[in-house]
């Protein structure tokens, strides 16, 4: 119960218009997410936008990170369990369909789409995104550090790779309304995994002598 006889805390209606932003956010996108919007769905003045947050952008932003804190400790408790590439796969396609189902997808994509004609959201936006690479590449490197796949491809660049195909993802999702195509993507990954260490096994081991690994040294290929 809201304290002072009925009337809600400071604490009480910034938690409310957090709540509200983000489903206005997911539910209408940012086009719909206005002040008067947020605060009807909050149950309050709309002036309380401006008050606690200084605008719709900075209310909005305030609560994608919420959200992306509490998706961060989820998804670090998720991956955890992964000790291979199949198991990163998999727990990467259960990321997908839980940010789908509980909205976390469009939330950001309303916002990376907003910065394209916004410019002063651009680097929020970036400066949001660095933890998610940050925790991409820590658990690239915790899995596959030191591995023949892990030399091939550096983590950092893993990362960014991950976070653009996010992204695409994101987008096309509104014109994949069954989402069957996408999910067909995540199956294939599924499929090809296992057969990764393949691809590494015709590769020669950095760091090593070729005819350690099975590939001709320079002599042998003058022989030839």
């Amino acid at each position: 119960m809201a304290k002072g006889g009925g009337r809600r805390t400071s604490e009480e209606t910034r938690e409310r218009l957090l709540a509200a932003a983000t489903a206005t956010l997911r539910e209408e996108g940012y086009a719909g997410a206005s002040a008067r919007a947020i605060a009807t769905r909050a149950e309050a003045n709309s002036a309380l936008v401006f008050y606690h947050f200084g605008g719709v952008d900075q209310l909005l932003l305030a609560a994608l990170d919420r959200s992306s804190a509490e998706r961060l400790a989820m998804y670090r408790e998720l991956t955890a369990k992964a000790r291979t590439f199949e198991q990163l796969v998999e727990a990467a396609t259960e990321i997908y369909r839980t940010d789908l189902e509980r909205g976390y997808m469009a939330e950001f994509t309303e916002l990376v789409a907003a910065a394209v004609s916004k410019p002063e959201l651009r680097p929020e936006i970036r400066d949001r995104a660095e933890p998610w690479i940050a925790f991409i590449e820590g658990e690239w490197n915790r899995v596959l550090g030191g591995s023949a796949l892990g030399r091939m491809l550096p983590a950092r660049e893993v990362a960014y790779g991950a976070i653009t195909f996010y992204l695409g993802v994101n987008l096309f999702s509104v014109l994949d309304e069954d989402h069957s195509r996408t999910e067909a993507v995540f199956e294939l990954a599924q499929v090809l995994a296992p057969r990764a260490k393949l691809i590494t096994l015709r590769l020669p081991a950095w760091g090593r002598r070729d005819d350690a690994v099975g590939w001709p040294t320079d002599d042998e290929e003058e022989d030839a």
